[in-house]
């Protein structure tokens, strides 16, 4: 009886060709003519071995298809989550490119802002606001250009406040001292009128004794 090779051990193995090759075998059983040297038995084993052979070729097919199928739904199902991973990185970059060109074209109050100029900012700005890597990064130069202005502007608004403040502390100062001086104008200018008064009086009382000593001494 022919011995078959197990189908594990046959790397890329024909299950079409071996189903063939049983089935031509038992074609042949069929057509041997009875005769002498034909023994019936060992063609029914021949036959039984066929059978089995045919029937562990459709387990085996059954079994590859079986773990086809299993293979190519992984890889499906690998090929579409890699699909889904990869639509989702095109939106992705989709959104950040439209999030990039708001950005170029987003008008920044700070565009409109007078600055100080460059080779002002060198001289005025704090050491480590102008060191040799900042003038070389426009990004990191222009933040802190920025920030110089804003401080700048808050020291000379405070100047500006004191000296508003000083102001009107000088005119309320000033307004005293006037108050101050109309009021001793005033004093004067009613004892200049109380020693008016007093002169008067004082004549009209001396003029009728003088007035009498002259017509005693005549």
């Amino acid at each position: 009886m022919p011995s078959y090779k197990p189908i594990d051990d046959a790397p890329g193995f024909d299950f079409y060709t071996a189903a063939e090759d049983v089935f031509d075998k038992l074609r042949g059983l069929v057509d041997v003519e009875d005769g002498p040297n034909n023994d019936a038995a060992a063609l029914h084993v021949r036959a039984g071995a066929l059978v089995a052979r045919l029937k562990y070729l459709n387990r085996a097919a059954n079994t590859a298809t079986r773990i086809k199928k299993e293979t190519t739904g992984d890889a499906r199902t690998e090929m579409d989550q890699s699909s889904l991973g990869l639509q989702n990185l095109l939106y992705e970059k989709r959104h950040l490119e439209r999030e990039i060109e708001k950005c170029r074209q987003f008008a920044s109050i700070y565009q409109d802002v007078p600055l100080h100029s460059l080779d002002e900012f060198k001289e005025l700005a704090p050491e480590a606001a102008r060191t040799s890597e900042v003038l070389a990064d426009e990004h990191q130069l222009m933040l802190n250009r920025l920030s110089f202005e804003l401080a700048e502007r808050q020291r000379l608004d405070q100047r500006k406040r004191d000296l508003i403040k000083q102001k009107e502390e000088l005119l309320k100062e000033s307004k005293a001292k006037a108050a101050t001086a109309d009021n001793v104008k005033s004093q004067i200018d009613h004892l200049i009128k109380a020693a008016g008064d007093v002169q008067k009086k004082v004549g009209d009382l001396v003029a009728p004794i003088e007035n009498e000593s002259a017509l005693g001494l005549s």
